[in-house]
Formats: structure tokens, C-alpha cells, sequence
């Protein structure tokens, strides 16, 4: 069993704790009623861009633009995205940030197509940090077989969550000083084939085979959690989360969420 397939065991995100997260902040803010350029909305906005930029580089690549073209097409994006304030047309009553950028970005590209080339917006002021560079030798490397541009987005999308989530389980483990646990028992995580007996990962850390089965079991609850605040960030109440973790799931598996 995978990590996925234990997510709905974990705890329920209160309504509370969405009061902070970055997508509810920024949904919040593009109400009419709120003024639109709230710092913590801006920065919210900035950090989910900088976060989940590469699924949507991965999506014009795919849509046949050159390495170059789609660069300047993703900045030019991104800096129009918090210029003119884009998400002030989020569809409220789906709330996920995944599907708004996607449909956000494909008005964008409609409207550049009737330009020779991509035009980089805010000259050279970039309102938010890309590591673009690495976008290419990443695309590089997704497969060269017929998968849609929707396709390669959104599972791009799923393994950056959990990439990240993984990024902050590694955290958490190192705060306790446990590096060496998180690194002996990760390869649990997966529940598929790999990993290796109870017996030799309790000889290599010294503990007993019991203290191993507590430290994964401990790892994989960590992890649901981690899991489910990671895409709590990205979607606008608790009720979204379980459908979203659901899509994901088959983002994963080559269907269409």
C-alpha cells in the first residue's frame, strides 16, 4: 500500500487552519471587497508561483514551443499573472490553484499567439524567481512518448507536491536531529518492492526491529499530514482536499483528474 492509498486515514484539515493558507489568502483578496494588493496575498501568490512554475513550463514545451520561447512565455506568464491581477477571475466555487493557473495560462497564450515572438513582460524585473534554466534539462528528461500537454501538467503537478512534501518531511527529521532515521527508513515510504528487511535497517541503526516498525509508522502518519497541508495550501477549504489528493492519485496512475 502506498502512501496514497493511506492518505484518507489522516487527520481532517479544521476549517480554521485554512485561514492561513497561501490560496485562501489570495482567493480571499481578490474579492471585490478587499483591497488587491495586500502584501500577504502578494507574497502568498509569489510563493505558490515559485513553488509549481515547472508543470506549466513542462506544458508549452509540450505544446511544441522551443526551449527559449517557452522560457520567455513562463516569465512573461507569471509577471502578467501578479501585474494585472489575474485572479480576480478565479472560479471560486472549484477553488484550486492547479486549475486556475492552467486556465490562466492558457488566456494568456491565446492572446500571444498573434505576436512573431514571445515578449517578455516587465523588462528585466522578474516579480518572482524561476530557476528556468533548470526547466529545459528537466523537460529533458520527461517521456518523448504521445502524452498530452493536460497529461504531462498535471503529473507534473502531482510530483511536485509530493517532491515537496518529501522536502519537508526531510525537514522535520532534521530539526529532531533524526537525519539518519529519516535516511534508514525513507525507503518505506512507497510500500512497493525496494525496501529493505526490518532486520538489516534495525543493524544499521542500532535499534531494535520493533523501534524500526514504530519509526515507519511514524514516518508514513508524518507524511500523510505533510501531504495533506501541502495541498491544503493550493486549494481554497477542507472539503476540496480529499478530491484534490483524489486527482492526484490518478495524475500518478496516467488518468485525467
Amino acid at each position: 500500500m502506498s502512501p496514497l492509498d493511506r492518505y484518507s486515514h489522516s487527520r481532517d484539515a479544521g476549517g480554521k487552519s485554512f485561514a492561513t493558507t497561501h490560496w485562501s489568502i489570495v482567493l480571499a483578496a481578490a474579492r471585490p471587497d478587499v483591497h488587491r494588493d495586500r502584501p500577504d496575498a502578494q507574497a502568498a501568490l509569489a510563493t505558490l508561483c515559485e513553488t509549481y512554475w515547472y508543470p506549466l513550463y513542462a506544458y508549452v514545451r509540450r505544446l511544441g514551443y522551443k526551449a527559449e520561447d517557452a522560457q520567455d512565455l513562463t516569465q512573461g506568464f507569471f509577471a502578467a499573472l501578479l501585474e494585472k491581477h489575474y485572479v480576480k477571475a478565479a472560479d471560486r466555487r472549484r477553488g484550486r490553484f492547479r486549475s486556475f493557473l492552467l486556465t490562466a495560462l492558457k488566456r494568456f497564450l491565446a492572446k500571444q499567439r498573434d505576436r512573431a515572438h514571445a515578449q517578455k513582460r516587465g523588462g528585466k524585473a522578474r516579480p518572482i524567481s524561476l530557476d528556468l534554466e533548470s526547466g529545459e534539462s528537466r523537460y529533458a528528461l520527461e517521456p518523448s512518448h504521445d502524452v498530452t500537454p493536460e497529461a504531462i501538467y498535471q503529473r507534473r503537478w502531482a510530483l511536485t507536491v509530493l517532491d515537496r512534501v518529501i522536502v519537508r518531511l526531510r525537514q522535520v527529521y532534521a530539526d529532531a536531529g533524526k537525519d539518519k532515521v529519516f535516511d534508514g527508513v525513507k525507503a518505506f515510504l512507497t510500500g512497493e518492492g525496494g525496501a529493505p528487511p526490518y532486520e538489516q535497517v534495525a543493524r544499521e541503526l542500532g535499534m531494535s526491529q520493533g523501534a524500526v516498525k514504530v519509526a515507519v509508522h511514524r514516518l508514513r502518519r508524518r507524511y500523510r499530514d505533510l501531504l495533506r497541508s501541502e495541498i491544503a495550501q493550493t486549494v481554497a477549504g477542507p472539503e476540496a482536499v480529499e478530491e484534490e489528493l483524489k486527482d492526484l492519485l490518478a495524475a500518478l496512475e496516467g488518468g485525467n483528474p
